[in-house]
């Protein structure tokens, strides 16, 4: 694991809504961008997961405003996959647009929203269980009973907290579909958390190229309840290791 950041970088908006890496450190091996809290625990999981037969890797780790950008951008364009409640694609071209701003919102957060902005959370998979030529797809079917990463969802419920870790989405609130690879390191993640604000959020849009910028800021005090504030709280009283 490489440092180039202090061991507990201050949470500013820059670094909340992920235009600043001065909160994260980059690991090599596997390679990836966490808080340096977030990296040491991780990687105390990815050795326990190790020794349970699993290869736990991060499909996205830190990632930055920048990229949420492209990401909303091209879901609202159709350049990139839009899916609906039920993992089903959809044509971006025949919504209109508070209805394709709701259907990015199940599944990608609104640039400057996202958790990994924070270097806080990321999502795992087994890449032991991926047969040969099969690709990831970050869908619930891959973490369901039959899926290739069954075994290791239930690996993961009855070890993530040990390691500080938790599932933010795990219920379905109206806002993000759950994600059963979307694992959040709370004692760190709690900080970020309780310093966002609507207003660092939509200083954050207002200030960038953001594809169908009008409708997400029409509807941001909706989204901010909805998709950033309404989520499953961390364990209480748990020891971490």
């Amino acid at each position: 694991m490489t440092s180039s950041a202090p061991a507990q970088p201050i949470f500013g908006s820059q670094e909340l809504t992920g235009r600043s890496r001065a909160h994260v450190i980059a690991i090599e091996n596997p390679r990836c961008m966490l808080h340096p809290a977030t990296a040491r625990a991780f990687l105390r999981l990815r050795r326990a997961a190790a020794r349970a037969g699993f290869d736990l890797m991060p499909a996205s780790s830190f990632r930055d405003f920048d990229t949420q950008v492209r990401i909303w951008n091209e879901k609202w364009t159709g350049k990139r996959v839009l899916l609906d409640r039920n993992s089903r694609p959809l044509k971006a071209s025949s919504l209109k647009p508070a209805a394709r701003v709701a259907a990015i919102l199940l599944w990608s957060a609104p640039p400057g929203a996202s958790r990994h902005h924070w270097g806080t959370d990321l999502d795992v998979f087994d890449r032991a269980a991926l047969r040969k030529g099969q690709s990831l797809q970050l869908v619930p079917a891959e973490y369901a009973a039959g899926g290739p990463f069954a075994r290791l969802n239930g690996w993961l419920t009855e070890n993530i907290e040990t390691y500080g870790f938790y599932r933010p989405y795990v219920t379905d609130r109206g806002g993000v579909k759950p994600e059963p690879w979307h694992l959040s390191h709370w004692p760190t993640a709690l900080d970020a958390q309780r310093r966002f604000r609507l207003a660092t959020l939509r200083a954050a849009i207002e200030a960038a190229d953001v594809q169908g910028k009008d409708a997400l800021l029409k509807a941001l005090p909706r989204v901010y309840a909805r998709y950033v504030r309404s989520i499953d709280q961390p364990p209480r009283n748990r020891s971490v290791i």
